[in-house]
């Protein structure tokens, strides 16, 4: 007699619950950066198998800040989440923005070799091209220290 193996079905990027994510009040109206890594990042590429990624999230606040544990739990959620880093990462952005309004947010994904080869993405609300208005600037000055793993 074979055992069947039961399977879940498969959750696509469509899946992701934003809801999970919750706001904070910040407690000031002083300006000032928050620096946010999730070291063992993992979701399920197009072809169904793990993924692993570091990512680095800069947050300037606007009036409310992330709360971690929900933050936590959203990102367990992509454990089981088939989907591209490209599409990802810009859906980990686009949730994060609806949910807290911060003034700047910054993303940097660095994705673990696969098939010998290591790739990093990167999203910035300052660029122009995503709607800033490229006060910062930094991003053009700043060296590359989140390096990709080789």
């Amino acid at each position: 007699m074979s055992e069947q193996i039961s399977r879940e079905p498969v959750k696509t990027y469509k899946d992701i619950d934003r809801s999970i994510l919750k706001p904070i009040p910040n407690p000031t109206d002083q300006a000032y950066e928050i620096k946010i890594k999730i070291p063992e990042f993992t979701f399920l590429g197009v072809k169904e198998q793990p993924d692993f990624a570091v990512i680095y999230c800069t947050f300037y606040p606007g009036k409310k800040i992330i709360e971690l544990k929900s933050l936590k739990h959203y990102v367990f959620q992509l454990r089981n989440i088939v989907v591209s880093y490209e599409r990802l990462i810009n859906i980990i952005y686009d949730d994060l923005v609806a949910v807290y309004e911060p003034s700047r947010l910054r993303l940097v994904m660095v994705c673990n070799p696969r098939g010998g080869i290591s790739s990093k993405l990167t999203i910035d609300s300052d660029w122009k091209i995503r709607g800033g208005k490229e006060q910062f600037n930094d991003w053009q000055i700043v060296e590359d220290e989140w390096s990709v793993e080789m």
